[in-house]
């Protein structure tokens, strides 16, 4: 049974449970689990994600997970109404992100919530030019900035999209301080907005995917679709563990020429600025620790024995399980990270 077919049997089969009385299972977690996350879309990454991490959980615990899309504002209230462990959540950065940014509707997780494990990366987050654009690279951008040029980005404000044009108005500060100026946003939408924004030539540069606009790279340079990668903002080290084909036509040897240390955008004139989108989980903050070590050890488990993994790069996500402990580290480092950058452009 392929996976898709696999993931929406379980579904199905989960959804029949949802009315059913919550029973505790001999370990702590209920027998029904709602997991909510930050997305309405099902045929999203985030949906596409937590369904893998569901099914091998529910597998593996002999207990019902359903995955519910409700969107953040939801899932948070959602996740505060319930600390019996009925109600679990997965997102993604957006989760602090959108607080950073203070977006309504995102308290800070680390302050409101338990950070739980993190389960994969999406390693697609990228920037894309016309296929005639002049800029040949983010190099060309920062330089065009430096030398007086308005340069514009179509990005989704306040979150996951906004992060990269955050890091080229800062990487522009600390190249030339002034040239932050000329890179200006141009606040869209979804994906098909800024897409859209790039062919109507309101925007020079957009915020893209490889999943989603990989497409369009292999247009003629002629075709007014056409589009080119410059920068992809995941760690080289990340990519170097997606698969060697890479997607579509752009290898894996393809996307790592787009990506630091090859495509610099500096962050502080040593480092570069890095972006891996991680998914986690999220936790009610009174919700028994016992059901988190039950969940850290089940994925613990799971992971050890491998066949996650390539469901997850079968569908372009690149594994990377951190238990709870850990994750909060690694992640608290990185909202930081985010966080000075975002204030070093404050008011720009």
């Amino acid at each position: 049974m392929n996976f898709t077919r696999r993931t929406l049997l379980a579904a199905a089969s989960a959804t029949a449970f949802v009315s059913a009385p919550i029973a505790a299972s001999a370990d702590g977690l209920p027998r029904n689990v709602r997991m909510v996350i930050g997305s309405t879309s099902t045929g999203g990454d985030t949906y596409q994600n937590s369904a893998i991490v569901a099914e091998a959980l529910s597998e593996h615990l002999g207990i019902n997970i359903k995955v519910d899309a409700v969107g953040a504002s939801e899932a948070f209230k959602a996740l505060n109404r319930d600390s019996r462990g009925s109600t679990i959540m997965v997102f993604h950065d957006q989760s602090y992100l959108g607080n950073l940014y203070g977006r309504e509707g995102y308290d800070d997780p680390f302050a409101n919530y338990v950070v739980g494990p993190t389960v994969a990366i999406n390693p697609g987050n990228a920037y894309l030019v016309p296929a005639n654009s002049p800029y040949q690279s983010i190099d060309d951008i920062l330089t065009a900035a430096e030398k007086g040029e308005r340069v514009r980005v179509a990005i989704q404000p306040g979150g996951v999209s906004e992060i990269g044009f955050s890091a080229l108005k800062n990487a522009a500060q600390v190249r030339a301080p002034g040239s932050e100026e000329n890179i200006v946003a141009v606040n869209t939408g979804s994906q098909s907005d800024k897409n859209q924004a790039m062919w109507d030539d309101l925007a020079d540069v957009i915020n893209g995917s490889i999943q989603a606009n990989e497409q369009f790279t292999q247009l003629e340079d002629d075709d007014a679709k056409g589009m080119r990668f410059v920068w992809i903002t995941a760690r080289d080290t990340t990519l170097a563990q997606a698969p060697e084909a890479g997607m579509g036509n752009t290898t894996r040897d393809d996307m790592l020429a787009y990506a630091s240390p090859e495509t610099s955008v500096t962050l502080d004139g040593s480092a570069d600025f890095t972006f891996d989108k991680e998914f986690f989980f999220l936790f009610n903050p009174e919700m028994d620790p016992a059901i988190i070590d039950q969940i850290d050890s089940a994925l613990t488990e799971i992971y050890a024995a491998g066949e996650i993994q390539e469901r997850q790069k079968a569908s372009f996500f690149i594994p990377n399980f951190l238990p709870s402990a850990e994750a909060n580290a690694h992640l608290t480092q990185k909202r930081d990270t985010y966080a000075d950058v975002i204030a070093a452009i404050a008011g720009n």
